[in-house]
């Protein structure tokens, strides 16, 4: 598919012309989204917060079609952010950033081009290539589906609770308050079987949140990336993408899982790193982000690692620590002898 922006109209939009349908339309995320869904083919979301309003209506649109309970009725205090996080229930979270502040401390009395001073982004789960809250599920709850999609069967969860810290994202989380089992976005699993452009994304007027193919959409979002910097922001940057170069290289017919590759960090905040959200053998992001301020602004990790990547380091300090105690109790043992 052609890199383009905004999207085109579909032509197959003027066989569909009628006010009421006699039901759905096939393929219709072909006409909404300019993707067709097709087993096999990696899919996920590109994330434009440049782009974003700050309006949620990717988040009602999630709890409407998932029939998740209304929940964040007390003001946070936390700007207009009442749903302060993504949780059991809520796996759609529009954060508001206000930069009243520049850095010496001041107010803000400056902005950059394009751009206010709010920094608005719609969070959710990364369906991650090598996923840890997968790795850790004892149950196999926790499957990829064939859209290289992370998903939690309820069913099969015991409610351990063991993929809660090891997402390294802070998306899953148990709803104790009702199944007690563990529940996060599936991408909405269920539409795209059908055909369908995810809730979400349908639902966002502005065109923040895309879905499609995942190597189109990474393709598509270096281009945005390269369209903002020539227009004056020139800190935008991906997060979760990998390095144009690598993708450039990689087959898009490839799905499977890639190791991280290194890339270029936001220019200005941080020069020369590892892709960022793409670090610790986690591998490219289903959900990626387009950003213009460091990812901790935005409540998302610079450097997220996969907890597993810890287990050989975290063994031997044990080790380590095991040998050193044996050996100081052996030492005072022969001292404590010969007095």
């Amino acid at each position: 598919m052609a890199v383009t922006f905004p999207l085109p109209v579909h032509p197959r939009a003027l066989d569909h012309t009628e006010s009421i349908l006699s039901g759905p339309i096939p393929h219709e995320s072909e006409l909404t989204a300019d993707t067709r869904v097709e087993p096999g083919r990696p899919y996920g979301f590109f994330t434009d917060t440049t782009l974003c309003i700050g309006c949620k209506a990717c988040e009602v649109a999630c709890k409407e079609w998932n029939q998740l309970p209304a929940d964040g009725f007390a003001l946070s205090g936390h700007s207009y952010d009442n749903t302060v996080a993504l949780s059991a229930t809520t796996w759609r979270h529009v954060a508001f950033v206000e930069q009243v502040a520049d850095e010496a401390g001041a107010r803000a009395t400056s902005m950059q081009p394009f751009q206010s001073n709010w920094l608005m982004m719609s969070d959710v789960c990364k369906h991650c290539e090598s996923a840890a809250c997968l790795e850790a599920c004892p149950t196999g709850a926790l499957f990829k589906t064939e859209y290289q999609t992370v998903v939690v069967q309820q069913d099969i969860c015991n409610g351990c609770g063991y993929c809660v810290p090891a997402c390294p994202f802070g998306v899953v989380d148990l709803d104790v308050i009702g199944d007690g089992r563990a529940h996060k976005c599936t991408l909405c699993y269920d539409r795209l079987k059908g055909g369908f452009e995810p809730a979400c994304a349908k639902a966002c007027p502005t065109n923040s949140i895309q879905f499609g193919d995942l190597r189109d959409l990474q393709a598509r979002a270096a281009q945005r990336v390269e369209d903002l910097r020539r227009q004056g922001v020139a800190n935008a940057y991906l997060y979760g993408a990998p390095d144009p170069a690598e993708r450039a290289a990689s087959p898009r017919s490839s799905p499977g899982p890639r190791s991280p590759q290194a890339a270029s960090g936001p220019p200005g905040l941080g020069g020369s790193a590892p892709a960022l959200g793409s670090t610790g053998g986690i591998g490219d992001l289903h959900a990626f982000f387009l950003l213009t301020d460091r990812p901790e602004v935005y409540n998302l990790p610079s450097a997220p690692t996969l907890p597993s990547t810890r287990v050989g380091p975290g063994l031997r300090s044990g080790l380590a620590t095991v040998a050193g105690l044996v050996a100081a109790a052996a030492v005072t043992y022969l001292l404590g002898g010969r007095d």
